[in-house]
């Protein structure tokens, strides 16, 4: 009981957090509209809500029964498509380039807060996940698909910063995004700036694991 209570607490501690962040970020985006009278950042809204797909999906997991494998192996390929999205917000300073020398401060914040609920997003729903592992896995199996995942999620950011595809897109374009994989692992010598991204981001998103992993315990 003591340790259901103790998942319970941190689930609400976890939702409480991301709702105060997304707040804020919506905030301080309503502040740039009236500053600039223009909606330019509203697609940071859309991207939120794709970061917080993933964070949904292992809130509802931990309020089921335990699934079979099989689905719970659907289940967890369905959130890998969907977490990229939450790292993704990162990469929206790029459009910092396009921003006055009189709006650089309120578009940096608004950037700024988008990314940082994204990231909280994305640690709060992977360390909820690798909660659900163990209940399949042992310890190392389930660090190990946790370090993959991170990977595959950097991949992922790539993937849809660069190449400019969407999760669902999977579906809708499984060939295309297939054949653009393909290529990138089979020809890495002529694909470096591939890989010199995703792993330089992993690396960070890594290293944000580890210190979230430091506070948590």
């Amino acid at each position: 009981m003591i340790v259901f209570n103790s998942i319970i607490l941190k689930k609400e501690q976890s939702a409480s957090i991301v709702l105060m962040l997304m707040l804020f970020s919506f905030a301080i985006l309503c502040i740039r509209v009236s500053i600039t009278k223009t909606w330019y950042y509203l697609f940071l809204v859309w991207n939120i809500f794709l970061a917080i797909i993933p964070y949904l999906i292992t809130m509802y997991l931990l309020d089921r029964k335990k699934l079979n494998k099989i689905g719970f192996g659907f289940v967890f390929l369905i959130w890998l498509a969907f977490l990229p999205n939450a790292p993704y917000i990162i990469t929206d300073l790029y459009h910092l380039s396009r921003s006055t020398f009189q709006n650089i401060w309120i578009d940096t914040l608004v950037i700024s807060t988008f990314a940082i609920t994204g990231m909280f997003l994305f640690y709060f729903s992977l360390f909820q996940m690798k909660n659900l592992l163990l209940v399949y896995f042992n310890r190392k199996t389930a660090q190990a698909i946790i370090i993959i995942t991170i990977f595959l999620s950097a991949f992922g950011v790539y993937i849809g910063r660069f190449l400019r595809y969407n999760s669902w897109e999977i579906l809708s374009k499984p060939f295309q995004i297939f054949k653009a994989i393909f290529n990138m692992i089979t020809k890495p010598i002529s694909n470096q700036e591939v890989w010199l991204f995703t792993f330089s981001l992993s690396l960070c998103l890594w290293l944000g694991y580890f210190v979230f992993n430091k506070l948590k315990n």
